[in-house]
């Protein structure tokens, strides 16, 4: 039988009215009524100018816009057979599965990107270089690094989103030193993501400790479908090893191309991307090309299911045949 995934974006998917997008339905609705009764502020406004540039916001509204989609899909008979979120969007596979609460990952989101905020106010972000190989960045990070002290003035390798695209982590400085050292390289685009601080590098570690106590004051349970962690890119189902994940993943590099790989060793032929955005589903059809890519963004619901129920009947039939 085709399985199918939903993905979960993370911060730098954003976009100005990315919640506004979201689809009329009762499901929706709920959800952000339901936010807007843990967070005590109205979350529609997340998703406009100002509050783009604030990593709080943005880091809510991902979580918000994800569990929204994928309970109007689930209320729509559109169920997972497997979730995965690329930062952030962990907390919403997460919920998804069944592990944890909703409102529970609104507080540990809300926590999580205020400790971020707190720490890096200001000199730190993160940069997206495509068309080199990890041997020849790492290099590239080593040389850069070899002339700096200090942990704060490192690069780091943070996402490893591909076999060509990765994103790095670090200050204002240093990423400018790997901007110009990958272009000279040979990189086919290098550029600054929309993140305001360094994630998935060491210098998270306290942000990573708050995480960890605030998730140990919580029950989660057992997944009721797998769970592909960031930190490793396995398939978990004990409530205990994601809340490890989630605590972990703030500081660990994301192993989003090793997670698209664990995917399709899974039997996964349709991954279905909640919103904002298209970019995880693209890494996934790019690794495979008969992979069925499905955005949520920009697509009515209704035009959604019935383009899942399509791909899910040709598979099954595929299968038969």
């Amino acid at each position: 039988m085709l399985r199918l995934a939903f993905l979960f974006p993370g911060q730098g998917a954003q976009d100005a009215g990315y919640l506004r997008r979201l689809p009329e339905h009762a499901a929706v609705r709920e959800t952000l009524h339901e936010a807007a009764e843990v967070l005590g502020q109205d979350p529609c406004g997340f998703d406009q100018a100002p509050a783009l540039r604030s990593t709080v916001a943005v880091q809510l509204g991902l979580l918000i816009a994800g569990v929204a989609q994928a309970r109007a899909l689930r209320a729509e008979g559109v169920l997972p057979d497997v979730v995965a979120g690329l930062s952030v969007g962990a907390f919403g596979a997460a919920v998804a599965c069944g592990s944890l609460d909703f409102a529970d990952a609104l507080r540990l989101v809300r926590l999580r990107a205020q400790s971020m905020e707190r720490a890096f106010e200001q000199g730190y972000g993160m940069l997206a270089v495509s068309g080199l190989r990890q041997p020849t960045l790492e290099q590239i990070l080593q040389g850069v690094n070899a002339s700096r002290a200090g942990a704060a003035a490192q690069a780091w390798l943070a996402n490893l989103n591909s076999a060509s695209q990765f994103v790095v982590a670090g200050c204002d400085e240093v990423l400018e030193a790997v901007r110009a050292a990958a272009r000279s390289a040979g990189a086919r685009q290098v550029e600054r993501l929309d993140v305001a601080v360094p994630s998935h590098c060491p210098l998270l570690a306290p942000v990573r400790e708050e995480l960890a106590r605030a998730l140990g004051a919580l029950r989660l349970r057992d997944a009721a479908l797998p769970y592909i962690a960031n930190t490793t890119a396995r398939a978990l189902r004990a409530a205990g090893d994601i809340a490890r994940d989630l605590a972990d993943g703030v500081m660990r590099p994301v192993l989003w191309h090793d997670t698209n790989r664990l995917l399709l060793e899974l039997g996964v032929r349709c991954v279905v991307e909640m919103p904002p955005g298209q970019t995880l589903g693209n890494f996934t059809r790019n690794l495979d090309g008969q992979v069925d890519s499905l955005a949520s963004d920009g697509t009515s619901l209704h035009s959604l299911v019935l383009r899942i129920r399509r791909v899910r009947e040709q598979g099954e039939l595929a299968h038969g045949a």
